[in-house]
C-alpha cells in the first residue's frame, strides 16, 4: 500500500500535504522496510508541499525513526546507512544533531564503519568539527589498516569542507605524522597535498615535516603526492633538488604515476630555480626518453623537451599555469539521478545509488539479454532479404530458364517463404550451434518446395561456372568447364548465395 501511495500522481498540493500526514504514522513501524518506505512516500510528495511550516515539521520527525534503524543488525544497518546517505545528499538538515549516533562502535563491520565515516562528514559543521576530529584521531588508532586510512581521509574531507575547522584538521595530521607509522604517515601525506591543493600557500611550515618521512614512503600515491608538493613549492625548499633527484636515480624502477609526476615536478623546479636545476632537468629527460618503457612518459618528456629548448616563456605558462583550488561536492550523483533514486528508497537501487536499469537485466532472461535477442532477430531477418534479394537478381539474369522458375515466388514474397523453414526457425530464434550452417541450409531447403524448379545450384550454375574465366562472360564458348561437377558443388551453392 505505500509503495502504491509512492507511485501515485498527486493532483494538487492540498492531496499532497494529505498523503504525507496520512503516512507518517508508518514511521512507528516494527518493520525497517515499511519505516523506509514511508520515507519513500514523505520524499515524493514533499516535493508539492507549499507549506514550509510543514515541511520542517516532517523533516523533524523523519529523524528518530532513522535513528532507530541504526540499532538493528549490521546487514540492516549498512541498508538504512546507504539511504541516509541518499536523505543528506537531499535534505543534509535531517540529522544536523544527530551526529553521536554515527560514532562507531568496536564491534561495528568494516563496511558499517566505512558508511558512518561518509555520513559523519556530511554532517559536519563548525558546531561539532570538534568532537568529530576527535573521534577521527582515535580511529587512526585502531589495527585495521583499511579503517585507519579512511579516517585520515576523513579528516581532510573535514578540511577541505570547513575551512574554519583546516588548521585543527592539519595539526591532527602532524601528530599522526609523528607517529612514524608507516600507512598512517602514507595516508596523511596524500590527505595533505589535497589540502594544499584547496588552500595554497597556506600551510607551508608543514613542508619540512612531509619531506623528512620520505623514507617511509613506499606507495605509488604517496610518492606522487609528496613530489607534488616539493614540486609546487620547490623555490621555497632549499633542497629540493636533492629531494627530487631520489626519484630520478629510481626513475626506470619507479611505477608510471610516479614517473609522469617526478618529470612534472623536476620541471617545475628548473623553470622555478635555473641555475642550480639543470644538471637533474637534462638527466631526467634522457632517462625518461631512452630509456623508459612508457610511451606516456616518453611524450610527455619529449613535449618538455621541446617547450624548453625552444619558448621557456611558453613552457612556464604551460607547466606553472595557475589551477583553481579543488573542492568536493556535496552530492555522489546528479541532482536528476538523485531525484530518480530518492524515488527508489528501500529498493536495491538507493543501496546500490544507481539505476535499477544499470544492474537488472544482466543475465540470460534479464531485460539486456531480451533486448539483445530482439537485436538480433532483426538482424537475422535484414540478412535472410538481404540474401533473397540477391537471389531475385541471379534469377533475373537467368533469361533461359523462365520456364523452370514459374510460380516461385522473389522479392519480398520469398522472404515470407525463407522463415517456414526449420533452419530458418533456429537461425532467427537464436538456437542454432552454426548460424552459417543453418544460412546454408536454408537455401538448400527451398529445393524441396518447388519440384519443378530443379536445385538451387542447378538455376544458378550458369552464372557461377560462365565466369569461371574473366573473359568467358564477354562472348566465346558457352561450354561448361572441364572440371568434375560434383567436386565444384558445395562452391556453387556459396557463389551463387553469396
Amino acid at each position: 500500500v505505500v509503495n502504491a501511495l509512492a507511485r501515485y500522481d498527486a493532483t494538487d498540493d492540498k492531496e499532497s500535504e494529505h498523503i504525507c500526514e496520512r503516512v507518517v504514522p508508518q514511521f512507528q513501524h516494527v518493520n525497517g522496510s515499511v519505516v523506509l518506505a514511508a520515507m519513500k512516500v514523505i520524499m515524493i510528495h514533499i516535493r508539492n508541499v507549499r507549506r514550509d511550516d510543514l515541511v520542517k515539521q516532517l523533516i523533524r520527525k523523519m529523524a528518530p525513526p532513522l535513528v532507530t534503524l541504526l540499532s538493528s543488525p549490521p546487514e540492516v544497518q549498512w541498508v538504512a546507512l546507504r539511504n541516509i546517505n541518499l536523505l543528506l545528499q537531499k535534505r543534509s538538515d535531517l540529522l544536523s544533531n544527530e551526529m553521536r549516533v554515527f560514532f562507531c562502535k568496536y564491534n561495528d563491520p568494516l563496511y558499517v564503519k566505512i558508511e558512518k565515516l561518509d555520513i559523519m562528514v556530511r554532517l559536519a559543521s563548525d558546531s561539532n568539527v570538534d568532537a568529530l576530529l576527535s573521534e577521527l584521531k582515535e580511529y587512526s588508532s585502531e589495527v585495521d589498516v583499511d579503517f585507519v586510512r579512511k579516517s585520515i581521509k576523513a579528516i581532510g574531507q573535514t578540511a577541505i569542507l570547513i575551512e574554519s575547522a583546516a588548521e585543527r584538521c592539519v595539526n591532527v595530521l602532524l601528530e599522526l605524522i609523528n607517529t612514524r607509522v608507516s600507512y598512517v604517515v602514507q595516508e596523511a601525506v596524500v590527505v595533505m597535498k589535497d589540502i594544499f591543493r584547496k588552500y595554497p600557500s597556506t600551510y607551508e611550515g608543514v613542508i619540512p615535516t612531509l619531506c623528512a618521512n620520505l623514507e617511509e614512503l613506499d606507495e605509488p600515491e604517496a610518492k606522487t603526492s609528496l613530489i607534488w608538493i616539493i614540486g609546487e613549492y620547490a623555490d621555497k625548499i632549499d633542497n629540493a633538488d636533492e629531494l627530487l633527484g631520489i626519484f630520478v636515480d629510481s626513475f626506470i624502477e619507479e611505477s608510471y604515476q610516479v614517473q609522469l609526476q617526478t618529470l612534472t615536478a623536476v620541471v617545475k623546479l628548473f623553470l622555478k630555480k635555473p641555475d642550480s636545476s639543470q644538471g637533474v632537468v637534462q638527466r631526467v629527460l634522457n632517462t625518461a626518453t631512452k630509456d623508459c618503457d612508457s610511451p606516456d612518459v616518453r611524450d610527455r618528456a619529449y613535449i618538455y623537451w621541446r617547450l624548453l629548448s625552444t619558448d621557456p616563456g611558453a613552457a612556464k605558462a604551460v607547466v606553472l599555469a595557475h589551477r583553481p583550488p579543488i573542492s568536493i561536492p556535496r552530492t555522489t550523483v546528479s541532482p536528476a539521478l538523485l531525484e530518480e533514486l530518492l524515488g527508489e528508497i528501500s529498493s536495491l537501487a538507493s543501496v546500490y545509488h544507481k539505476p535499477a536499469q544499470t544492474f537488472v537485466g544482466h543475465g540470460r532472461v534479464g531485460a539486456d539479454s531480451v533486448q539483445r535477442k530482439g537485436s538480433e532477430i532483426s538482424d537475422a531477418q535484414k540478412a535472410l532479404q538481404t540474401v533473397a534479394a540477391g537471389q531475385q537478381a541471379e534469377n533475373l539474369l537467368d533469361f533461359g530458364d523462365d520456364s523452370a522458375q514459374d510460380g516461385q515466388p522473389s522479392g519480398l514474397a520469398a522472404t515470407q517463404i525463407l522463415p517456414s523453414t526449420p533452419a530458418a526457425a533456429n537461425f532467427l530464434s537464436g538456437t542454432s550451434a552454426n548460424p552459417l550452417d543453418d544460412l546454408v541450409s536454408i537455401f538448400g531447403g527451398m529445393e524441396t518446395m518447388d519440384t519443378g524448379a530443379g536445385s538451387l545450384s542447378t538455376a544458378l550454375s550458369p552464372t557461377v561456372t560462365s565466369l569461371s574465366s574473366p573473359f568467358e562472360g564477354f562472348g566465346g564458348s558457352s561450354a561448361p568447364p572441364s572440371q568434375p561437377a560434383q567436386n565444384a558443388q558445395p562452391q556453387e551453392d556459396l557463389l551463387g548465395l553469396f
